[in-house]
């Protein structure tokens, strides 16, 4: 046993400090951010009834504009059918929401399709099938006596394989193929319907398919303009434009241009612009709330940071925040999901409500931040002691 010799100080023993873990820290703060929202359950409701309906108002919006980018790339993939060239009609063509498919607004350019260039002039329009309007679409490979019915039109007329369908009045045998919301039928059935209203579908020459100037070429062999911006608009002086589906630069495909076209007409209308004001609304909820809390706590955070827990003040409120706007986010896009679904279930999908809700989940980080720091900051320009002399 050791003893302390004369003129030296005793040996100080201290005590071993438990180990925090990062674990029991955030444990520790989320149960103190529980706590406060127990003790004002009112503005805590409140507060994530007013986030909520902002994000319930852009999960909508993102959601619509999903919905309306699904749409245009499948509709636009239904129409190219593989092929690399589309050859639209100087008047272009138009998505009708009724038939749910792409429309020529005027007849197919009159070409001569150079050799070696496999070509398909396609009849299109809108015809009334069973009492409803379907798009009716026109090709020579279709048999006569057939017609080759997309599974959507399918789904949407009640019809089955082997079933009869009068078109133009001509009985023809159904056969369900491919996807989409088309009935193609010969050549002669569709021009009696449509007239001559339609486009071409070209695909390479054979050992050519790599090729990324086959636009070009072909454009220069039948004197026509080709682009591979599907936003660019044939002249209407003209005879047609021919659209460029594997060429141009960008990482992007026609296809993915085609549906961010669709979609930006969504986020950039009225309706857009009223989701923004409201998020942005939303936003503004959450940091008055959040203001309101530290006015109301200024001698318990005074205290807190009197003894050197400044820190966890800043800790506490993000952790509050993100309670709050967690909270806010499964119920706006719950909100959201439900209308959409009972407004306008026509286009929405689930597909379309899942991106409509990741794109809304991408501004709550830096809401729940900026709505914790706004409060906090102005909480730390104050001293502890003016914050203990608060009443």
């Amino acid at each position: 046993m050791e003893t302390s010799r004369v003129g030296e100080s005793p040996a100080v023993m201290r005590s071993e400090r438990l180990p925090v873990g990062s674990q029991n820290t955030v444990m520790c703060l989320i149960r103190f951010a529980l706590a406060n929202i127990r003790r004002r359950p009112e503005r805590f409701i409140l507060s994530v009834l007013g986030i909520a309906l902002a994000i319930a108002c852009v999960t909508v919006v993102r959601t619509v504009s999903a919905s309306f980018a699904i749409t245009g790339q499948d509709s636009v993939t239904d129409v190219l059918d593989g092929g690399a060239l589309w050859v639209v009609p100087a008047a272009g063509v138009h998505y009708d929401p009724d038939v749910e498919a792409l429309v020529a607004d005027g007849p197919a350019p009159d070409i001569d399709v150079p050799v070696g260039w496999p070509a398909i002039r396609t009849l299109s329009g809108v015809a009334e099938v069973s009492g409803q309007p379907v798009s009716l679409r026109g090709r020579d490979d279709i048999a006569t006596g057939e017609a080759a019915v997309a599974t959507g039109a399918a789904e949407r007329l009640g019809l089955a394989d082997g079933d009869r369908v009068t078109v133009g009045g001509q009985a023809l045998q159904v056969r369900v193929r491919g996807v989409g919301e088309s009935i193609v039928v010969p050549t002669s059935v569709a021009e009696s319907v449509v007239g001559q209203s339609g486009w071409w579908i070209v695909s390479a020459p054979a050992g050519s398919e790599k090729r990324r100037d086959l636009a070009q070429t072909f454009a220069a062999e039948v004197g026509l303009p080709a682009t591979p911006d599907p936003s660019v608009r044939p002249d209407p002086q003209g005879r047609g434009l021919v659209y460029d589906t594997v060429g141009g630069s960008g990482p992007l495909t026609f296809e993915q241009k085609f549906s961010a076209l669709f979609s930006g007409k969504v986020t950039g209308s009225t309706l857009g612009l009223i989701s923004t004001i409201g998020l942005a609304l939303g936003f503004v909820i959450a940091v008055s709330s959040f203001l309101a809390s530290v006015t109301e706590r200024r001698r318990e955070f005074g205290i807190m940071s009197s003894i050197g827990l400044a820190d966890e003040v800043l800790y506490f409120f993000l952790v509050e925040s993100a309670l709050v706007f967690l909270a806010a986010y499964l119920v706006g896009i719950t909100a959201a999901g439900i209308a959409v679904a009972l407004v306008i279930p026509g286009i929405a999908t689930v597909t379309a409500w899942l991106q409509g809700i990741a794109m809304t989940a991408m501004f709550l980080p830096a809401m729940a931040i900026v709505g914790a720091l706004v409060p906090v900051h102005r909480l730390l320009q104050h001293r502890p002691v003016e914050l203990l002399g608060a009443r």
